[in-house]
């Protein structure tokens, strides 16, 4: 990650570093065991918050986030933090693993496969950690 042609992996890399020097320990923090801090929204809490809530016939939940996570695999699935706790919550909203794959896999047409492909292991990633009757 220190290309020193492509400024984002410099600039990850700097703050890396800037992260070492404010505190050793943090050169072994994993984005990945931040995720497990954020307790999953319950299916009840994201109707409130996100759905139905100015208009009764609106989108639900479930929709709402396969939706967000086809827009970030839009975006190149750049943020594997983001993408990976929308599943969480796309699932814990009503979703199966066969509409979270096919909501990625309907953007390979238009994110390109690269993005697709990210966004699909990510996605794995998660759907392996759940337990099998969730999805």
């Amino acid at each position: 990650m220190t290309d020193a042609n492509n400024p984002f992996a410099m600039m990850m890399a700097q703050a890396q570093e800037m992260a070492k020097a404010f505190n050793p320990a943090l050169s072994g923090a994993s984005t990945q065991a931040m995720e497990k801090l954020w307790p999953t929204m319950t299916k009840d809490m994201m109707e409130m918050s996100f759905g139905k809530g100015a208009s009764k016939e609106g989108l639900d939940a479930k929709t709402r986030l396969l939706l967000t996570l086809a827009g970030l695999t839009m975006q190149g699935a750049q943020n594997e933090t983001q993408l990976r706790m929308t599943v969480w919550h796309a699932i814990e909203a009503g979703a199966t693993k066969d509409e979270v794959t096919e909501t990625i896999a309907q953007m390979s047409m238009f994110a390109g496969l690269p993005a697709t492909s990210r966004a699909m292991e990510f996605a794995i990633e998660v759907i392996s950690e759940t337990k099998d009757d969730e999805t």
